[in-house]
């Protein structure tokens, strides 16, 4: 009998070590990460109802956030906020008390709000102040029409919690619906089901069903119109913008279509893109139904649509299977930008998806060269616990997470490569993923099946860019150099031999100037090429860069410098100016334009800037 007995315990005490152990295991779903004070393995948030209204005249957002829990025995909730005004809490409809921890530069401050094991709902009352760093308020004269005024969000990386109090980690995935109220002769649109047309009273209701991180909750409010590009493509824009904009991006059904036919069925419904006014800080954001995307984009010949192309791969690689924590960022990127150019190849060739490589992999060389200081930030795992995540969204992710891929696309074969994306890509889908859980996952599906060796390890963990690397090679390029070659050896320009250059072609040719050429020779190609004109941005921004460096002052070049910086709050492009300012010492006239500037940039771009010049707003 007691035999018996103590065999029963024995059996019961390893029923219940399995079961804790069960238990550790789901309670440690969400891993450590430095960038969000949000403890989700005790309290986590899994759906949002948002009640907000915008409020144009004091440039303010105001109204509540209710969410519903999924609780593991918490007495509390923490979410993240920052420059937000906190007016009360409730749980479960009941006023509770909140606490707001200390304010981080970085971080902005804890909210931690009283719950019980039985809390299923928290709902906090809240508004925006005129410090928030997700909002950008247009007044008229900042947008195309100058009619009306504007307001986007840009989330990414941690800037959601400075327009709604949340859990604002990229592990975190949440459902969402909306109820916004707007002036009425003002549409809403945001990363969900969205309007055609604008309502009569205001009133805009959302709907996000699929659940999504939250840096990519995303509004926009203005004076827009929709027309669409296929079934389940379509475009928003001001009035005067959107024509041009449907005739840009007419491809997005094919581009949607090619995505799909590499690494499988689109997830969203809708593929839509809005065209911002000039100020937003990014070429693209990713936000699922709905792209914000630059006008910079917009060149009159699909020449820049390779940014299309980007935020559509989006909607696998990121949106869909997503990086736990910001020092992840590389798996979002790396495979963007690996299926961008694969999606440019199915649409367009391989000759001129290998020139959108190779003008990316001379991005990569110059952001190495940057960070000759800092190693360690050109690795592809990260570690910015000290750091803004903001410091890891550069060309190391993305050119150097592409790099890495293509080398594995031709270690493995593409047929395999494409068999072993399109699994990830389904089993991982709306889900995130750690770069060990990644690495994890290529040695059991990809690598050890068909017993292939790789430096994986040495891609993800070290520093710079490994001897195995890719050779991407172009004819196009090659050309280019010599017609440049030519040009500069024989003083005489023949524009005929470039009538049909593509922007990618452009862009290598004057980036090859070599570093001897003479304000003449700049003065002459200007003269034949008009670059000091130049309606494409991409072709003008380079050109500019040039211009500064060689301190090339022909053609009216400064005063066209200055109304670009002023009227562009694209990151890349203004902050590439500004760099070229500082390194030919002339920050004094870069920091005379940057007083200008400054007031049409969104914080992203301001506050890259701010550091790069050393400026103190007041």
């Amino acid at each position: 009998m007691k035999k018996h007995t103590l065999l029963y315990a024995l059996i019961i005490l390893a029923f219940n070590c399995k079961e804790n152990q069960k238990e550790a295991v789901t309670s440690s779903k969400y891993v450590e990460e430095p960038h969000s004070n949000a403890k989700p393995n005790e309290s986590v948030i899994k759906h949002l109802d948002l009640d907000i209204v915008v409020d144009f005249e004091r440039e303010i957002i105001n109204g509540s956030a209710t969410y519903t829990l999924e609780n593991n025995n918490a007495s509390e909730i923490v979410l993240d906020t920052k420059f937000l005004d906190i007016i009360s809490t409730e749980a479960d409809k009941k006023p509770v008390d909140f606490e707001l921890g200390p304010f981080n530069k970085q971080l902005g401050q804890s909210l931690k709000i009283p719950i019980s094991e039985d809390t299923k709902q928290i709902t906090i009352h809240y508004k925006t102040t005129a410090k928030t760093e997700a909002l950008q308020w247009l007044n008229a004269q900042q947008t195309a029409d100058k009619t009306h005024p504007f307001l986007f969000t840009q989330g990414q990386a941690i800037l959601t919690r400075t327009w709604i109090p949340i859990q604002d980690s990229p592990q975190i995935r949440i459902t969402y619906n909306a109820k916004v109220t707007v002036p009425k002769e003002l549409m809403a649109v945001m990363s969900a089901e969205n309007p055609k047309e604008k309502s009569k009273n205001g009133i805009y209701h959302f709907k996000m069903k699929q659940a999504i991180s939250p840096y990519l909750i995303a509004l926009a409010v203005g004076d827009i119109a929709y027309k669409p590009v296929s079934h389940r493509t379509g475009v928003y824009a001001e009035k005067s913008m959107i024509d041009k904009a449907q005739a840009e991006f007419i491809d997005m059904e094919k581009m949607v279509t090619a995505a799909e036919n590499l690494y499988g069925a689109y997830d969203w419904d809708q593929f839509d893109v809005i065209v911002l006014p000039p100020s937003f800080p990014f070429g693209g954001m990713e936000n699922p139904r709905l792209t914000f995307a630059t006008p910079t984009v917009i060149a009159g010949d699909k020449s820049l649509t390779s940014l299309i192309a980007h935020e559509l791969a989006h909607s696998w690689s990121g949106n869909l299977v997503t990086n736990a924590t910001w020092d992840d960022f590389w798996l979002n990127e790396g495979f963007t930008v690996y299926f961008e150019i694969r999606i440019m190849e199915a649409l367009y060739g391989k000759e001129r998806a290998n020139m959108i490589a190779l003008i990316g992999r001379q991005d990569l060389e110059e952001e190495v060269e940057g960070f000759k200081d800092e190693p360690n930030m050109t690795k592809l795992k990260l570690d910015l616990s000290a750091k803004n995540p903001d410091d890891g969204m550069n060309s190391i992710a993305y050119d150097k997470g592409y790099l890495f891929l293509r080398t594995l696309e031709e270690t493995v074969g593409r047929e395999k490569m494409d068999a072993f994306l399109k699994s990830y890509f389904k089993t991982n889908a709306f889900s995130t993923v750690t770069t060990e859980g990644f690495i994890d996952y290529l040695n059991a599906n990809l690598l050890t099946p068909n017993n292939i060796t790789f430096n994986t390890e040495e891609w993800i963990y070290n520093p710079g860019i490994p001897e195995n690397q890719s050779v991407i090679v172009s004819n196009a390029f090659t050309n280019v150099e010599q017609t440049l070659q030519s040009f500069l050896n024989l003083k005489s320009i023949d524009v005929t031999k470039t009538k049909d250059w593509t922007t990618q072609e452009w862009v290598h040719f004057i980036r090859n100037f070599p570093e001897t050429i003479t304000l003449d020779d700049l003065s002459r190609l200007d003269a034949a090429f008009n670059f000091t004109n130049a309606t494409n941005s991409h072709i003008a921004m380079v050109w500019y860069e040039q211009a500064i460096h060689h301190n090339y002052h022909g053609n009216n070049v400064d005063q066209n410098i200055e109304e670009f910086l002023i009227r562009v709050g694209r990151r890349w492009y203004v902050s590439t100016l500004f760099k070229a300012f500082k390194n030919a010492d002339r920050v004094d006239e870069a920091l005379i334009i940057y007083q200008k500037s400054r007031p049409n940039y969104h914080s992203v771009t301001a506050n890259t800037i701010d550091a790069l010049l050393g400026f103190e707003s007041k």
